[in-house]
């Protein structure tokens, strides 16, 4: 066998070191200033928002001072911003393309060691009168993606179908589609929901004259009362639908792709896109799937009252904006401080207690 010389040894070193560099180099985390550290920083509780003003009262609130670029993230927020106790906020843009561009560039810089991290997808919403009110902070169990399906226009379609919507590859309404997607429908840990639910349930949510006066225009509760903190289940879909029949649309979609178990109550962008995106991290050993939440606040309802056609639904000004970016924070943060406060339980799992 050839012996290899000291000099021969370094020299073949020193060219597998440049050759297989960019394999084993990891990003460094970022001070506010984006100076490297080393490793990576460490995240009890992510907040997802999804444009500025759903991020505002968040980096208020819990003074979220530090500035972290990460390559990649929406223009719109080009910086994770994060606080003392550990606390994160990242703004991701609006949409699909958007959110899952934006978590993705997060999760896989490696400039933030997730592997413990909570996460918490925050942001405004339509909601179903049936279910919640102007202000209403809903958390979900079930995150339903609205926009897989195959559509026809409501003038073509068979008499005898509610909507133009089926499932894609079926042949009619009420036919569960394959998940030849896998993101078509996702199921938050229940344990995680549950505990959140003892903590929230109570708290004290925004209202205003504004939001108060169009909601009596309904005739019914809950869409008639002042807002509350709920459980129900979301769908996304880039669309902005509106109105009764897709609303009804919306409300039997989620029944059927969660076999009867979820409620549709609030229509947003993003959450399916967001949640496969942590999916994906999760598969990579990045961060625990289980430890999401989704909590969305009712911003406008999703369809109009008595006497008031879709398009004047659409484009009211109910009052609903401001007291539901409120009470993201206002609903979300007693689960954030309780994370902070016993964050040597929260590290294990889901505390009993």
């Amino acid at each position: 066998m050839k012996r290899i010389t000291s000099r021969g040894a370094r020299l073949g070193a020193l060219l597998l070191a440049a050759a297989c560099g960019w394999c084993q180099a990891a990003p460094a985390a970022a001070d506010s200033q984006g100076h490297g550290h080393g490793r990576p920083r460490p995240v009890k509780l992510l907040i997802i928002s999804m444009f500025a003003p759903e991020a505002q009262p968040w980096q208020s609130g819990l003074s979220l001072t530090q500035a972290i670029p990460v390559p990649g993230l929406s223009p719109d927020g080009p910086q994770v911003h994060c606080n003392a106790d550990d606390v994160c906020q990242v703004t991701t843009g609006m949409g699909y393309a958007n959110v899952a561009s934006s978590i993705s560039a997060l999760v896989f810089s490696r400039q933030f060691d997730l592997r413990h991290s909570y996460f918490l997808i925050a942001g405004i919403a339509g909601i179903d009168p049936a279910q919640g009110t102007l202000g209403s902070a809903a958390w979900a169990r079930y995150v339903v993606d609205f926009s897989l399906q195959q559509e026809i226009d409501a003038r073509e379609k068979p008499a005898d179908w509610p909507s133009g919507y089926i499932g894609i590859m079926t042949s009619g309404p009420n036919q569960k589609p394959s998940p030849d997607y896998h993101n078509e429908v996702f199921k938050l840990d229940e344990a995680l929901l549950q505990k959140i639910l003892q903590l929230t349930r109570n708290a004290p949510l925004a209202d205003s004259p504004q939001a108060q006066q169009y909601r009596a225009l309904y005739g019914s509760a809950p869409a008639n009362l002042p807002p509350t903190v709920l459980q129900c289940d979301t769908a996304s879909g880039n669309t902005w639908w509106h109105g009764h029949a897709l609303g009804q649309r919306a409300r039997d979609w989620t029944k059927l792709l969660t076999d009867g178990q979820g409620t549709y109550c609030t229509t947003q962008q993003e959450d399916n896109a967001t949640m496969e995106a942590l999916t994906r991290g999760a598969s990579a050993g990045l961060l625990d799937i289980k430890r999401v939440a989704v909590l969305r606040t009712g911003s406008n309802f999703d369809r109009p009252h008595a006497g008031q056609t879709a398009f004047e639904s659409l484009k009211a000004n109910s009052g609903g904006f401001p007291i539901a970016t409120q009470n993201l924070y206002l609903a979300g943060a007693p689960w954030v401080e309780d994370v902070v406060r016993r964050w040597p339980l929260w590290r294990k799992g889901v505390p009993q207690q």
